[in-house]
């Protein structure tokens, strides 16, 4: 963060009141611009997505033309035939496909090519923006959409059931975070230092079944998996006494058997 950085936005400082206002100043100053008046859709893209706003998409019954599309085929032009592809974790990093080591930025960018060409990765939501008015908005993220279903199959296998309850818990916060601009803040920081904690034995690898826009988990594995085949089996008795399920049932029941009789009670007065 650089805070003598002065940012000059035309939108807030200039006599611009509309995007049409924005395409005439562009086409008047011969200033190539990707958007008409017939198709104002602004486009915000970076390695991980593009997102889409304006024009018809500002009618939130309007589906979105096949046109703005980008980095993805309609899951419709799909293969017919599904795709499998490996992504390999150390440490919640996804690190290489398909056996081969990359950068994360090489990393990224085949995910994408891999996810855009079997349709993956499309997202129409209406966000809540900080200033309180709703925005309607369309996404391309083939590839972050591909790593969040092979790292949520990895955690699967390898996280603590209380650890990823609490983490799932506190990332709606997190996100809102660095949805509001926050990334920088001390909060986002020190809940980044628990996340990171959660991620130490996040190694291993994932098999996606990648078919017409779906995401199907084939198989993952971990040298830190904290499944057990001996005791995750239905054919053995030795894995503990069926017996003893009994005082737990009566236990983890008692508030609600409480309630029942309080009412019962309540109700013949």
């Amino acid at each position: 963060m650089k805070p003598e950085i002065k940012v000059i936005t035309p939108w807030r400082i200039w006599d611009l009141k509309s995007r049409s206002d924005l395409i005439d100043w562009a086409q008047k100053r011969g200033i190539p611009i990707p958007v008409t008046k017939d198709k104002p859709y602004s486009m915000d893209r970076n390695m991980l997505h593009i997102s889409y706003e304006g024009g018809i998409l500002e009618d939130p019954w309007s589906e979105p033309p096949e046109e703005i599309f980008q980095l993805t085929v309609s899951p419709m032009k799909a293969p017919d035939k599904p795709e499998y592809v490996e992504i390999e974790f150390e440490k919640g990093n996804p690190v290489a496909i398909n056996g081969e080591a990359l950068s994360p930025g090489q990393l990224l960018a085949k995910l994408n090519e891999i996810g855009g060409r079997n349709g993956i990765g499309r997202v129409d939501l209406v966000e809540n923006r900080y200033v309180g008015m709703k925005s309607r908005g369309v996404y391309e993220t083939p590839g972050g959409t591909l790593i969040y279903h092979a790292h949520r199959a990895l955690e699967s296998i390898t996280l603590d059931r209380e650890i990823m309850h609490f983490r799932d818990s506190i990332i709606p916060r997190y996100a809102e975070l660095v949805y509001y601009g926050y990334w920088f803040s001390p909060e986002r920081e020190a809940l980044q230092k628990y996340i990171d904690a959660t991620q130490e034995n996040v190694t291993g690898t994932v098999r996606l079944k990648l078919y017409k826009g779906n995401v199907i988990v084939a198989g993952r594995k971990s040298p830190y998996s904290l499944y057990s085949p001996e005791f995750a089996t239905f054919e053995r008795e030795e894995v503990y006494n069926q017996a003893d399920a009994e005082g737990f049932i009566k236990i983890n029941s008692l508030r609600l058997r409480i309630r029942t009789l309080l009412s019962r009670r309540e109700g013949g007065k």
